[in-house]
């Protein structure tokens, strides 16, 4: 018996695996590229709401991913190993300085911005997958779930800065010092 018709992939098998491989061409050539694959989450996100502001409708499926944006960018805005977690006695790797003489180390995000961009894109195309559907069009009233998206927003993002500020440090690095080598002078010295 010939085992070679065995071990080959079927049809549908191949057919996947030829779009994997061709996604992940496309992600791999967008990642380096952060403002551009912004500006498509925002087109996207701009598409999104349109259709729910044009259609009157689909404000479930607005709150969910609105209340999934919230949690991806608190993710994004916790560092990988929390501090409040810490304990003394462990010494598990890196963590952020506690005190002025502590040594620098560089902040590290739970979720790090592509990962969160990339997260932030998928939910988004299965929303606007959803509005194309009348069954997720479940009818409520809407500013009630705007009010309480706006107070979870508020208070878990009052939380998170108090965590920021509790445990000193700054997701960002807008504003921090950078490091600067010598400046290049042109002139070639002989030696």
């Amino acid at each position: 018996m010939d085992d070679g018709l065995r071990d080959r992939p079927g049809v549908t098998s191949r057919f996947f695996h030829s779009l994997e491989v061709k996604y992940q061409y496309y992600l791999d050539r967008l990642t380096p590229h952060t403002a551009l694959r912004w500006v498509i989450a925002l087109i996207s996100l701009v598409f999104f709401a349109s259709r729910i502001v044009l259609l009157q409708g689909f404000y479930i499926v607005a709150y969910a991913v609105g209340i999934y944006y919230l949690n991806l960018f608190l993710l994004f805005l916790t560092p990988s190993i929390d501090p409040a977690l810490q304990f003394e006695d462990e010494d598990d790797g890196p963590v952020l300085p506690s005190k002025t003489n502590d040594e620098f180390r560089p902040f590290m995000r739970r979720l790090p911005e592509f990962k969160f961009w990339h997260s932030f894109m998928k939910a988004t195309l299965i929303a606007i997958t959803c509005t194309f559907f009348e069954f997720f069009d479940v009818p409520v009233f809407w500013p009630i779930l705007v009010m309480y998206f706006f107070i979870l927003t508020f208070l878990t993002l009052k939380r998170q800065i108090m965590h920021m500020i509790k445990y000193r440090y700054i997701p960002f690095t807008v504003g921090k010092p950078r490091m600067a080598g010598r400046e290049d002078t042109g002139k070639v010295v002989v030696g």
